[in-house]
């Protein structure tokens, strides 16, 4: 990670299109992320930034992975069908805390947190989530999850699950013209995510940073998220530390024992990860 080259056109559009969509936001303009992407995309293909080399594409390429399912061969990765588990709990893995990182941020942003910080219909939205991962599995995707981008449509105004409805049904369109998405660049769709982002730092005022008990587990997720570039090893930084910190200290509680159990999990699977 380090600064862009800013004598280049791709950061410099970059930093023209916040500016765009930051600018409309504040004039509370509808659309503002779609503008800004928009007249971002515009000036990139006419200052020559962007480029298109769509790669030859049938829909009936799909085919090729999907229901291919081989089960049988799979038990056998690594003997007993052990190597598979190790994968299982991986997946599994990233797959629930990248959602519940996800959850807890966009669900915050849209204001739609109870007061004592639990999330509607919780479990309802897990279990969406893990009929959208099995499904996956059988259409040869990688793991189905939610995703931080939904935080665009909040900007944007959406609440309620037709914003969903409606981008999923936009993706699902996309899949018979999908080399022509890149004509959209990347320079152009970035912007939106920092906006996005900047408005994902508002629930941090709520931390108590003068208690070190929590202070110190937020800042390694927060830090951790970005710089792994990984939900699920943010997570998992800031509750190990919150259980080592509740031993240290000496007040460890009987209801502590979930956290406990994730905290070992955590630590097993950096130990599984590095090796």
């Amino acid at each position: 990670m380090g600064l862009g080259n800013l004598h280049s056109a791709a950061p410099l559009l970059a930093l023209f299109g916040l500016l765009v969509i930051a600018a409309l936001n504040i004039w509370r303009v509808q659309g503002a992320v779609l503008i800004g992407i928009l007249v971002t995309a515009a000036l990139a293909w006419a200052v020559g930034a962007a480029s298109f080399a769509p790669q030859p594409y049938h829909f009936s390429e799909l085919t090729e992975t999907t229901f291919k399912l081989d089960i049988p061969g799979a038990l056998h990765i690594g003997g007993a069908g052990f190597g598979i588990l190790e994968i299982i709990f991986v997946f599994l893995f990233v797959d629930l805390f990248d959602n519940v990182g996800t959850l807890v941020g966009v669900t915050k942003e849209a204001g739609l947190v109870k007061p004592d910080g639990t999330i509607p219909r919780l479990n309802r939205i897990l279990l969406a989530d893990s009929i959208a991962t099995i499904f996956g599995s059988f259409m040869g995707t990688s793991t189905v999850t939610s995703y931080v981008e939904s935080a665009t449509g909040v900007a944007a105004g959406g609440r309620s699950g037709l914003t969903a409805v409606v981008t999923g049904l936009l993706f699902l369109g996309v899949l018979f013209v999908a080399p022509y998405a890149q004509v959209i660049p990347a320079v152009a769709t970035a912007p939106a995510l920092i906006l996005v982002g900047s408005l994902m730092m508002a629930p941090l005022a709520e931390i108590d940073w003068k208690d070190p008990m929590v202070a110190l587990p937020c800042f390694l997720t927060l830090a951790g998220i970005p710089l792994t570039f990984s939900i699920a090893n943010g997570l998992a930084f800031g509750l190990t530390a919150y259980a080592l910190l509740k031993l240290a200290s000496g007040k460890a509680t009987k209801g502590d024992v979930t956290l406990f159990v994730l905290a070992a999990l955590f630590v097993f699977r950096f130990a599984y990860l590095s090796e």
